[in-house]
């Protein structure tokens, strides 16, 4: 499990992304860069990183389900994922 403080960190940044996102673009559409360089540098979209929505976890993501590989495993045993089975031949 993450530090909260890099997990709440990260919820920040997708808040300041979505707030911004359509300045950005109208502002990327007219090419004013200097106007673009005033934003918050965290509502750059390239700056989100993808983190399990349970646990935080950086590493192992899997973006089909918004989590990372060691809970989908658990989920998925548990049969909390619908239409997941464990492989078997």
């Amino acid at each position: 499990m993450s530090k909260k403080s890099v997990v709440a960190r990260q919820r920040k940044r997708e808040k300041l992304v979505e707030k911004y996102a359509e300045k950005r673009a109208q502002l990327k559409a007219e090419g004013d860069w200097e106007a673009l360089d005033l934003l918050p540098k965290n509502s750059s979209k390239v700056r989100l990183k993808n983190r399990c929505s349970l646990t935080g976890r950086p590493r192992g993501y899997m973006r089909t389900f918004g989590i990372s590989r060691i809970k989908f495993r658990e989920m998925a045993n548990q049969g909390l994922i619908p239409g997941v089975r464990k492989a078997s031949w």
